[in-house]
């Protein structure tokens, strides 16, 4: 059987620390708006105080989602990487193929010597 998501379980409590509060508040007698506002902040307070095990769980999945081993690769970005690499390696063999045209058209040291 597989396992309750935790954000699944975090937001139940979470939905049932306000709706208790509310409801008994509603039944003692106090208008809604009023009624829903201290829900609200007991809710705050008692999820506070009582999941802090589910809230780290949660936020620990979510950080794992968050930062994954490897990240995605976008297609675009992998096409444009290729163009970029291309472009590199071309322009180094450019710049290799200039150094050795150099190296072929300069005399060789005995004759720079003797024209200086």
């Amino acid at each position: 059987m597989k396992a309750v998501p935790a954000w699944l379980v975090f937001t139940v409590l979470r939905v049932l620390m306000f709706a208790v509060p509310f409801v008994i508040l509603l039944v003692l007698g106090l208008e809604g708006w009023l009624a829903a506002v201290l829900a609200a902040i007991i809710g705050l307070c008692l999820s506070y105080i009582f999941l802090r095990n589910p809230r780290n769980s949660v936020s620990r999945d979510l950080y794992e989602v968050r930062h994954r081993a490897k990240e995605p690769v976008h297609p675009d970005a992998e096409s444009e990487d290729a163009a970029v690499d291309r472009a590199e390696s071309e322009q180094e063999r450019e710049q290799q193929a200039r150094a050795e045209q150099e190296l072929t058209d300069q005399p060789p040291n005995d004759q720079r010597s003797n024209l200086a």
